[in-house]
């Protein structure tokens, strides 16, 4: 899965093709590549219904590539590589001169990093009305965009707080390096198993992140007279009016990342930082 929008992806990609041809591994993309990596013994197909026959997936590209493919791999219950052709990539598994360490997948020398994925479900009337997975967050703002937002936040069955704000990310630990890292959250190891609720631009003195258990319930309703829009890993906000609320929970399957290099989070975090700086 290539992000062609990034610098040198279609690139990158074709010399995975070559590493994989090396390897006697067969792989193929979605249909709609077919023109970029017609030169390679790829297949082309429905990648919605290959994921489910696949041993793994690669994304390449930046962060939100890896994420996107991470979700697709995630719900069919399937590991996924990521390599780096964007800026930082804190989920990448490998960069892009590091190729040569693909064979160990077909070795079976790796390790898995399973991490939390959360659940978004849009419940009307008592029904679910509509429902997401996230493997970074949840967004939840208000739909006009220059306002802020009044949202009411029940953790678990306790009472609901209120909140004055631009909005409410809910994350997971992989996703605390993300937008919930811009709007001051703590970065949290995407080994521990918990959700961070952070609001982007309180109205407040004292509005602060929190960090629950994995298995608690986040229930976030509309002020009154307002709509919000909920976006899971960035993707299109969902309306959200007063008369429905969205629940946040832990999915019941985690992202499994492939590990193939001995660096810890830790190490990996601040060797992205300090490129970037």
């Amino acid at each position: 899965m290539p992000n062609l929008t990034r610098f040198d992806a279609e690139k990158i990609t074709v010399d995975v093709c070559k590493r994989l041809d090396e390897l006697n591994a067969e792989y193929c993309f979605s249909y709609e590549f077919r023109n970029n990596f017609s030169c390679t013994a790829a297949e082309f197909c429905d990648i919605d219904a290959e994921v489910k026959n696949c041993d793994a997936v690669i994304a390449v590209g930046g962060d939100g590539s890896i994420i996107h493919g991470a979700k697709i791999a995630a719900i069919n219950h399937k590991p996924i590589l990521g390599i780096n052709a964007g800026r930082l990539a804190f989920m990448a598994g490998i960069e892009s001169d590091e190729l040569d360490l693909l064979s160990r997948i077909i070795d079976g020398d790796y390790s898995i990093d399973r991490r939390l994925v959360l659940k978004a479900d849009i419940i009307k009337d008592n029904e679910v009305i509509w429902s997401d997975y996230c493997v970074n967050d949840c967004y939840i703002t208000n739909e006009e965009k220059q306002r802020m937002s009044a949202i009411n936040v029940m953790f678990n069955s306790g009472e609901a707080k209120d909140y004055i704000c631009d909005g409410i990310v809910v994350a997971t630990p992989t996703g605390s390096t993300a937008y919930s890292l811009s709007a001051g959250g703590p970065v949290v190891d995407p080994e521990l198993e918990s959700i961070l609720v952070t609001p982007v631009c309180p109205h407040s003195l004292v509005s602060r992140s929190l960090i629950f258990r994995a298995d608690a319930l986040i229930t976030v309703f509309a002020g009154e007279g307002q709509i919000l829009g909920c976006s899971t890993d960035g993707q299109k906000l969902k309306s959200v009016d007063s008369s429905s609320r969205i629940e946040i929970s832990a999915a019941d399957f985690t992202a499994d990342f492939i590990r193939i290099k001995p660096d810890n989070f830790i190490d990996k975090l601040y060797k992205k930082l300090a490129q970037r700086n």
